[in-house]
C-alpha cells in the first residue's frame, strides 16, 4: 500500500489515494496501526483521497485521526492533502475543490518551493449555535461567549466556535505549565457537555494582528500546528474584540495566516512533503 507522508508545520499526516488503492477497508483500523508512532509509520492523522473529475480538479476528502476516529475536517490536512496532489502531478489547476463530509472546501495554490507548497485553503462560514459545534448543558444558546466552564475546582471562560469541527477556545495571558494544559485540554476534550467532544486552542493574544496557540486535538492530543484549530482561535479573538479580522497565528513550528471575510474564513500556510513509502503491515 503506497502512502505519502506531508506535514504542515509538524502537524503530520499520511496520505492514501484510494484510486490506487481499491476496495479498502476497515479505515478506522488501518488508522490506527498506520499512524502509530513506534510500530507503524506515525502521523497525526491518515488522509483518504480519491480524484473525481480531474478536469475540474473536484476530489474527495476524508481524514481518520491517529486514534481511528473520523473527524470532519482539517484545515492542515486539507493543505496537505493539495500538497500531494500537486507534487504527484495529479492535479494541475492552481485551484482544488475538496469534497468533505461538511461541503465543499476550495484550495489555491499560491508557490512552491522545492518539496515546499504554499497554499489559501476556504475552511467555510463559522458557526456558533450550540447545536452548531455541539454543546449541550440542556439549553439552547444562539453563541457561547465567555461560557464559565467548571473543570475539577476551577472554572474557565471558554468561547466555542465550529470551523465545521467543534473547537473550544481559552484566553491566557500566560500559558500554564505543559502538564497543566495537557491534563486541562484531556478534560474538556471529554466533558460531557461535548457529544461529540472537541478540539481545544490556548490563545495568547499579541497584539491587534498576532496571536500564539498552543493546539490539543481531538482524538490526537497535542499537536504542533492545526490549520482548523488557527481559524478557530482567530475567530474567537475577532469576536472578543481582541484582534482586528486578519490574524497571524503563531504555532509552535512556524505562522499561520487566517482572515474572516464577510462570511467565509480562509487560511494560508505551508506544507511539506517529507517521504513517500509502502506500507506492508496492515
Amino acid at each position: 500500500m503506497n502512502f505519502t507522508k506531508i506535514h504542515s508545520l509538524g502537524n503530520d499526516f499520511l496520505i492514501i489515494d484510494e484510486g490506487e488503492t481499491p476496495g479498502l477497508k476497515e479505515k478506522e483500523a488501518l488508522a490506527r496501526h498506520i499512524c502509530a508512532r513506534h510500530t507503524g509509520v506515525g502521523a497525526d492523522g491518515l488522509l483518504l483521497i480519491s480524484i473525481q473529475d480531474k478536469k475540474k480538479s473536484l476530489v474527495n476528502f476524508r481524514i481518520f485521526n491517529a486514534d481511528g476516529t473520523e473527524p470532519e475536517v482539517s484545515g492542515n490536512g486539507l493543505r496537505c492533502a493539495a500538497t500531494y496532489l500537486y507534487h504527484s502531478k495529479k492535479i494541475e489547476s492552481p485551484r482544488i475543490m475538496f469534497s468533505t463530509s461538511v461541503g465543499s472546501r476550495e484550495c489555491e495554490f499560491i508557490e512552491r518551493k522545492n518539496n515546499q507548497f504554499k497554499l489559501k485553503i476556504e475552511m467555510g462560514v463559522p458557526g456558533f449555535r450550540s447545536q452548531d459545534i455541539p454543546f449541550d448543558d440542556g439549553r439552547s444558546h444562539e453563541k457561547i461567549l465567555d461560557y464559565p466552564l467548571s473543570i475539577g475546582q476551577k472554572v474557565f471562560p471558554i468561547t466555542l466556535v465550529s470551523i465545521g469541527n467543534p473547537h473550544c477556545d481559552i484566553f491566557f495571558d500566560r500559558f500554564p505549565a505543559r502538564i497543566e494544559w495537557h491534563q486541562l485540554g484531556y478534560e474538556i476534550e471529554f466533558h460531557p457537555f461535548f457529544p461529540k467532544r472537541i478540539n481545544i486552542e490556548f490563545i495568547r493574544v499579541l497584539n491587534r494582528s498576532e496571536i500564539e496557540v498552543l493546539f490539543w486535538e481531538r482524538g490526537v492530543g497535542e499537536t504542533l500546528s492545526s490549520g482548523s484549530g488557527s481559524c478557530a482561535a482567530a475567530v474567537a479573538s475577532i469576536l472578543k474584540n481582541l484582534t482586528d479580522r486578519k490574524v497571524n497565528v503563531k504555532t509552535s513550528m512556524g505562522n499561520l495566516d487566517v482572515e474572516w471575510g464577510e462570511e467565509k474564513v480562509y487560511q494560508t500556510g505551508p506544507a511539506q512533503v517529507v517521504f513517500q513509502g509502502e506500507y506492508l503491515t496492515f
